[in-house]
């Protein structure tokens, strides 16, 4: 057997110091899934002008947001569930108070607001909401993700555990475009809660050009976005999950001005709150808005399956908060009649 030596010692000393900080760095920064972020920020902002808590919300980010941009195309995401109920909505002001801060940065050349709507064309709600008068202002242009083409992904349904194709939008998956989800905080009748992830994740599965609810609707004319609810409350949590790898924000955007409470998404009452909330790092947004909501984070799967994974920051003792005390901001939202049902991805399958 060899003879353990000084020398030897101190060699295979420094040789293990140095394979485990290998292996901690492979772990720690390579290895999707596995990625530990120490800390994140998190800007709050609060006042009476939408356009302005926007503006100053995102000035914290702007070296770092323009330089993420580079060459690619801005896209911003609206979340229009509705295309007639202005509740439901991402608010004109709010996409008026980031254009301005993209024109502060120099980052106004190549804007699209693009969507792919619930409940019908985009450009309709476009229209509803007072959006195209933005480009009397500002050189952005409208697009509707339904006809922009799309890619096959595959997502979960708890009824028959097998993966279902589903049309993907290929702008919300084009690596050339800098994705801003701009949504609006609001209760929800599966996952408790819509916040910045969901509004990219099922905002991102088109539907045929044609498509409406109710009596209007027409045979064969079909929508992909309830394929991604995966067939009860268990298999959408676990879809946005396993979306989010792909589908996720470059830059999260959460309008808390007026948000909404109840039987959201679509049927909830108002919420004066009067708050914004941005990050590059859309969980800790995602995080922060749940906390003003006054929600209880670990009855969120989704935001909860995603932080375990690494997606990003989800510990508020690694968030640092830039601006306002959240304390101060906190209301809490009255959750969605079903809530008890909501919550039954809790208890074991049977």
């Amino acid at each position: 057997m060899k003879s353990i030596t000084r020398r030897n010692f101190i060699r295979s000393t420094v040789l293990a110091a140095a394979g485990t900080a290998f292996y901690n760095q492979l772990y720690s920064f390579n290895v999707p899934g596995f990625q530990e972020k120490l800390f994140s920020r998190v800007a709050l902002t609060a006042g009476d002008n939408r356009v302005d808590i926007t503006f100053r919300a995102l000035q914290p980010f702007a070296k770092q947001i323009k330089q993420a941009i580079g060459n690619r195309r801005v896209i911003l995401k609206p979340n229009n569930v509705s295309t007639t109920i202005q509740l439901s909505a991402t608010h004109a002001e709010t996409l008026e108070g980031i254009l301005e801060f993209l024109k502060s940065i120099k980052k106004l050349n190549n804007v699209i607001i693009a969507e792919s709507a619930a409940d019908g064309p985009a450009m309709n709600g476009f229209s509803n909401f007072n959006y195209l008068r933005l480009a009397d202002k500002y050189p952005v242009r409208f697009m509707d993700l339904d006809t922009s083409g799309y890619e096959i992904l595959y997502v979960f349904d708890e009824r028959d555990f097998k993966p279902h194709p589903v049309r993907i939008s290929k702008v919300l998956l084009d690596p050339d475009s800098y994705i801003v989800s701009v949504a609006r905080m609001k209760t929800h009748d599966r996952v408790v809660v819509t916040l910045s992830l969901k509004n990219i994740v099922v905002g991102a599965p088109i539907k045929d050009p044609g498509f409406a609810f109710g009596k209007n609707r027409k045979e064969g004319i079909r929508s992909d976005k309830s394929i991604v609810h995966g067939g009860g409350y268990r298999g959408i949590h676990y879809n946005l999950y396993d979306l989010a790898s792909r589908l996720h924000p470059h830059l999260a955007i959460i309008d808390g001005f007026e948000g909404m409470e109840g039987n959201g998404p679509t049927g909830g009452m108002p919420v004066d709150h009067r708050v914004c909330v941005v990050s590059t790092d859309w969980l800790a947004a995602d995080r922060v808005a749940v906390e003003l909501m006054g929600v209880d984070f670990n009855n969120v799967a989704y935001l909860n399956y995603c932080a375990q994974a690494g997606f990003g920051v989800a510990d508020m003792g690694k968030i640092e908060i830039i601006g306002e005390s959240i304390s101060n901001h906190i209301k809490t939202y009255k959750l969605h009649t079903n809530i008890e049902k909501q919550l039954s991805w809790m208890k074991p399958a049977g």
